[in-house]
């Protein structure tokens, strides 16, 4: 199974944005968004991610419980059973990315696995696409290995 690990960093809340990717130290990609949140740099990591690594079976591991919940407590569930509501019945906030990534990680058919990691924990994967996702925020660039 592939291992894919994925951060989102953002510098504000809202503010100037980065998300990374890496399956190992030569197969990475990051990338920057000028007004972003926290939250949606996340799952841009996780959408960006599975669309440049098409294959099957793949764990994604991020340190974002808002993306690793979804999946792992199927959150999606009660969202499209509420109509796009969350528990408060309020919108779902990222909807337009969620759709997204749920045709990716639900529609598609393929076996993806989601796992937490602790961040800045000591976990290496981990600290490096939190340092990809920092840079592509300060510097509002991104890279591609």
């Amino acid at each position: 199974m592939k291992r894919i690990h994925t951060d989102g960093a953002c510098r504000g809340n809202p503010g100037p944005g980065g998300w990374a990717w890496a399956s190992g130290a030569e197969s990475f990609a990051s990338g920057a968004d000028a007004h972003t949140t926290n939250q949606r740099m996340e799952v841009i990591a996780v959408i960006e991610a599975l669309k440049e690594n098409p294959e099957s079976p793949l764990e994604i591991v991020s340190d974002s419980n808002y993306v690793v919940k979804c999946f792992n407590d199927k959150w999606y569930n009660g969202w499209l059973r509420r109509n796009w509501k969350n528990s408060q019945g309020q919108p779902v906030a990222n909807r337009d990315l969620w759709e997204e990534l749920f045709v990716l990680a639900l529609e598609s058919g393929r076996d993806i696995t989601f796992r937490w990691v602790k961040g800045h924990s000591g976990d290496v994967m981990n600290d490096f696409v939190d340092e990809l996702a920092t840079q592509a925020a300060d510097t509002q660039r991104g890279r591609h290995s």
